[in-house]
């Protein structure tokens, strides 16, 4: 444990020293595995940035975890998430008017994409990435696994120091509850350590209507079904669960790894399950729903009754919103 803080100590230094981009960035990253919410505050910046200065042309830069393509790639509405990683492509096809593409080498994506035209990008997952420093650095912390309660791996889920929010102009409290009383946000900047002038700002989860995934050949019958098979393969499904359990009863749920890569298989456990509830619709989350559209042998059944529940981050209140808006209208 004492070898792994020093590394990470001796990474957070090269990256404090690291240069910035050609043009401006804005990270948007955490300090553990998963489940902060990273890609819906992605498109929240997004979709700010579009309604405060919409002569910008903002760009996305991902890894692209887990993708099979190499090198630096530009994200097409029509690609698939084998190729482009399960966030991108879900960014893409939100945005399609957005460069989004895909890069290992965080240097050399901006700089391609500045020469591209570019106004300013949008990091997703690069604080830890120690060749480049954004000019805006926006930490992620959960509400339900904060990190003043959890460990470095392998013990928990923190991949970075906790003392390394320190780093962040913004720290983001993500997946809320929608009222939050003064005291408790009090509490939360005491247990976080932040210095003075650090912004700390407080995000909840909102959900839309689900949606087909396969529109043309859905059947409208399991628009109004009353019972639902939950599936995903994302680090935290807490926030799923609950909200769906407040309209349909949850008859199974099917849990897969983070970022999981759906196989003939997993399709046939999904079809297995539908005979089990056939009356039940399918439910996912978006990027899972991408790689599920990778698989080339999806059951009719699948498809007939397969929604994917789109979800959007917001602020739990109007001074929040427009405090973070006022920093991005000053980059």
């Amino acid at each position: 444990m004492l070898i792994q803080r020093l590394i990470l100590k001796r990474a957070a230094k090269a990256w404090r020293k690291a240069p910035g981009a050609a043009v401006p960035t804005i990270c948007v990253g955490n300090l553990t595995v998963g489940g902060t919410g990273k890609t819906p505050h992605t498109e929240m910046i997004l979709r700010l940035l579009a309604e405060l200065r919409p002569e910008l042309k903002p760009s996305v830069l991902s890894r692209g975890y887990k993708r099979k393509s190499k090198g630096f790639q530009y994200v097409l509405t029509g690609s698939t998430a084998a190729f482009a990683g399960d966030e991108p492509l879900q960014i893409k096809r939100k945005f399609p008017g957005v460069s989004v593409a895909v890069d290992k080498n965080r240097v050399e994506g901006c700089k391609a994409l500045a020469e591209n035209g570019a106004d300013i990008i949008v990091l997703d997952d690069a604080f830890q990435y120690k060749k480049l420093h954004a000019s805006l650095n926006i930490v992620l912390v959960s509400y339900w696994r904060p990190v003043f309660e959890d460990s470095l791996l392998p013990f928990g889920r923190l991949r970075d120091l906790p003392e390394r929010l320190s780093d962040a102009e913004v720290v983001i409290v993500t997946k809320c509850p929608h009222e939050l009383d003064p005291e408790e946000k009090d509490e939360w900047r005491t247990k976080l350590k932040l210095r003075e002038g650090q912004h700390l700002f407080f995000t909840t989860i909102e959900y839309d209507a689900p949606v087909a995934v396969w529109p043309d050949e859905a059947d409208p019958r399991y628009n109004y079904s009353k019972t639902v098979i939950l599936f995903s393969g994302i680090a935290d499904d807490r926030a799923i669960r609950a909200h769906l359990s407040d309209t349909y009863k949850i008859v199974e749920v099917l849990s897969f790894p983070d970022h999981h890569a759906y196989s003939n298989a997993d399709m046939r456990r999904l079809a297995s399950a539908i005979r089990r509830y056939p009356t039940a619709a399918l439910i996912t989350t978006e990027k899972d729903a991408v790689r599920v559209l990778d698989c080339k042998k999806v059951d009719a059944s699948i498809r007939q009754r397969l929604f994917a529940l789109p979800v959007r981050a917001s602020f739990c209140d109007e001074a929040d919103r427009a405090a973070f808006v006022e920093k991005l209208a000053g980059m």
